[in-house]
């Protein structure tokens, strides 16, 4: 009985992590990067610059075709816990068109998604990305080791 304890927690805890999409692997998501407190704050600061850069190009760029809408949804990158590695960044927008059939009066909607990558060298260390993002304009500066930038990610994605 004394055993039988341990083994229920020990159950309990696997299938709420199953459960949870917490399951132990070798990568966490970018903002509990090296720990939640410390990886938070500076992770959404980031996002928050991009953010901000997308919002003020968009109009002359990115929104001036089919889904001149484009919102900015999350930017996310994976870690290797381990190690510090950037996995991959991905950043994701919606966007939506609508149209009034005349005939009808309906309104047909064309609503898309898109996951623009990154393009970021295989051996990226998250705390230099931030660094990067962080020390200047986050939409346009070359990421580490590459001259390319997010932007140039969302030219070939969006």
């Amino acid at each position: 009985m004394k055993n039988f304890i341990p083994r229920v927690l020990l159950v309990l805890a696997c299938c709420t992590a199953v459960a949870t999409g917490h399951a132990a692997g070798p990568y966490v998501d970018a903002r509990v990067y090296p720990t939640q407190s410390e990886g938070w704050e500076r992770f959404r600061a980031v996002e928050a610059r991009l953010v901000r850069g997308f919002d003020d190009i968009c109009g002359d760029t990115f929104c001036e075709g089919e889904y001149h809408n484009l919102q900015a949804l999350r930017f996310r990158c994976s870690v290797e816990a381990a190690t510090g590695r950037v996995g991959e960044c991905l950043w994701t927008f919606t966007g939506s068109t609508a149209r009034v059939d005349t005939a009808t009066g309906r309104i047909a909607v064309d609503a898309r998604t898109w996951a623009c990558r990154a393009p970021l060298q295989d051996d990226t260390l998250l705390p230099v990305l931030l660094q990067t993002l962080e020390a200047g304009d986050a939409l346009h500066v070359a990421l580490p080791g590459t001259s390319d930038s997010i932007y140039d990610g969302l030219t070939e994605c969006l």
